[in-house]
């Protein structure tokens, strides 16, 4: 297997062809952005079972929750410890998505960037990751972000005034130039196919940001 350089790599572009590009078939970096409970990971999942192309998702709550001993407890709220926590798994994500794009496998990566925060956010995946990154935002609507929450259980489920506040500051990517996704009445398949287009226009005009 071959490693990434020290840097970061771009993700390969599609080849030349007449039409729009295949999202399903080409060597992609994605960044899924949305708020807890916007079916990030549920999408990712399905979207990288599902393509023609070896595809990897890459959870940052599943890198972050590697830690055990001084795990920072989400539902504590917003700490030193939560900060480095995350910051240390957004670089371990970002080193697996260059190992994986240097070895032609493509992948997604689920993460609750928020557009008030540019340099840890878009700016952080930026680096970690590579120029070929694309973000695409999951917004459903406040209602559906609750009652997903209020479905799951343990350290991932925030209270309603958490989850309100935090889908709150998403609606900020609104007028970002980012695409985004309203998958209030979409389910996982169809939320993925409107992604694979939404992805599809981004290879062939990468966005801005």
């Amino acid at each position: 297997m071959r490693l990434p350089p020290g840097g970061p790599v771009d993700a390969p572009s599609a080849p030349p062809a007449p039409g729009t590009p295949d999202a399903a078939t080409t060597t992609l970096a994605v960044l899924l952005i949305g708020p807890a409970g916007a079916g990030k990971t549920s999408v990712a999942k399905y979207w990288a079972d599902n393509r023609r192309v070896p595809t990897a998702h890459i959870s940052l709550d599943d890198v972050r929750e590697w830690v055990r001993s001084g795990f920072a407890d989400p539902q504590s709220g917003w700490n030193d410890h939560s900060e480095a926590q995350y910051r240390l798994a957004r670089r371990t994500c970002g080193f697996a998505a260059r190992n994986f794009l240097a070895n032609g496998i493509s992948c997604i990566l689920d993460d609750a960037v928020f557009p008030d925060r540019p340099v840890v956010g878009l700016g952080g995946w930026k680096r970690h990751v590579g120029p070929g990154l694309l973000p695409v935002v999951l917004l459903p609507g406040l209602e559906i972000v609750l009652e997903r929450n209020a479905e799951r259980t343990g350290n991932r489920r925030l209270t309603d005034e958490e989850v309100a506040r935090i889908h709150g500051r998403m609606a900020g990517w609104y007028g970002s130039g980012l695409p985004i996704i309203d998958n209030s009445q979409l389910d996982i398949p169809a939320t993925a196919r409107v992604l694979d287009e939404i992805l599809a226009r981004s290879i062939a005009s990468p966005p801005a940001w």
